[in-house]
């Protein structure tokens, strides 16, 4: 039999799926107790980890995938919502989560030992558990330097050697926000004006095409999440994306100084958990060494919980020194940021 609140939450959401706004069904009817996760990230990443949350703790999951609009669904099912977990990646949709307010808070000894304060949220309504560098992909032939720093890629000498996806992409956001942090607002602009002049092309395609592209010789120098260089090292499925990996070399940027950007996979507390305390024990574990190592091997990143097992293809890429400054902090400037991509016209290209 359904519970009441799923019910409620089919009832309530009628209308929005007849209009079109939602494309999925809620998850089925679970046993008391069962978590109920909404994520973006797909179930076949995250299925390792919670398999092993089940064997160690006898709690039972259920993932409901969605590539996008979770916010809003969870927003729309209201207090009837069965969801009790949101896990999520990259810091601007964290804090979405938390804005539309349907995050709660968490205050916990355990997890807050887990994880290190510039990957959560001073308020505890969201939690990194993995990182993710926001790299320099540089070829092998044509670059001889083994170091770089984000100013860098502004300078004169790159022109028309530096290839990128959208500046509006989340990810490139999160990475624009952060020099405003660091640079203030103006003289970001500057850099920014600086690396479109030094664009090969359109930005354009995501993080793997900027490897291809180098492969291709179109461009020396691409931007890139870390992560998306192991799934090429290891794709079977497409043979040809092992070439543009090991057409390249990763460059971790400003190492010896602030430190590289990095972004997350993270949990938040959904605010109406039916399963609340089973919902922290998750959490709990998701922090946990044990969770992140798993977490970190299946996705090709770096854990948040310093002393965690890297696995060996993330290694391979080389030593990464996290920027420390707080990703709160750095979240702060998306808005600016998106408004000096357009203002720029980076996505654009380069001048003729």
């Amino acid at each position: 039999m359904l519970t009441n609140k799923l019910i409620a939450a089919r009832a309530g959401l009628a209308a929005l799926v007849a209009a079109g706004t939602l494309a999925t069904t809620l998850p089925a009817a679970q046993a008391e107790g069962t978590v109920n996760i909404y994520s973006y990230r797909q179930p076949f990443l995250i299925q390792p980890l919670l398999d092993a949350f089940t064997e160690k703790t006898g709690i039972e999951t259920e993932v409901l995938f969605l590539d996008k609009g979770l916010e809003d669904r969870i927003a729309a099912e209201g207090s009837n919502s069965p969801a009790d977990v949101i896990l999520t990646v990259d810091i601007g949709r964290l804090m979405n989560a938390k804005e539309k307010g349907i995050t709660q808070t968490v205050e916990d000894e355990t997890v807050n030992s887990e994880i290190p304060s510039e990957f959560r949220d001073p308020e505890g309504h969201w939690f990194g558990v993995t990182t993710r560098g926001r790299v320099v992909y540089a070829s092998k032939d044509r670059v001889e330097q083994d170091t770089i720093t984000y100013e860098e890629l502004a300078d004169p000498k790159w022109k028309g050697k530096i290839c990128m996806r959208s500046g509006q992409h989340n990810y490139n956001i999160a990475l624009f926000a952060s020099m405003i942090a660091h640079l203030g607002e103006e003289k970001a602009e500057e850099w920014m004006k600086g690396l479109k002049a030094n664009l090969a092309r359109k930005p354009s395609g995501n993080d793997r095409a900027q490897a291809q592209a180098i492969y291709a010789g179109e461009c020396d120098l691409g931007i890139g999440n870390t992560y998306y260089v192991g799934l090429m090292i290891n794709n079977e499925k497409e043979p040809e994306q092992k070439d543009w990996a090991a057409s390249m070399k990763v460059l971790f940027p400003n190492s010896e100084d602030r430190g590289t950007h990095v972004n997350i996979s993270g949990m938040a507390m959904a605010k109406h958990a039916p399963n609340r305390d089973n919902a922290l024990e998750l959490m709990r574990f998701l922090g946990s060494a044990e969770a992140q190592s798993i977490y970190a091997e299946t996705n090709y990143e770096y854990p948040v919980l310093p002393g965690a097992t890297v696995s060996e293809t993330v290694q391979s890429f080389g030593k990464i020194k996290p920027d420390s400054l707080p990703l709160a902090e750095i979240a702060k400037n998306r808005k600016a940021a998106s408004e000096m991509v357009d203002r720029v016209g980076l996505d654009d290209g380069p001048a003729s």
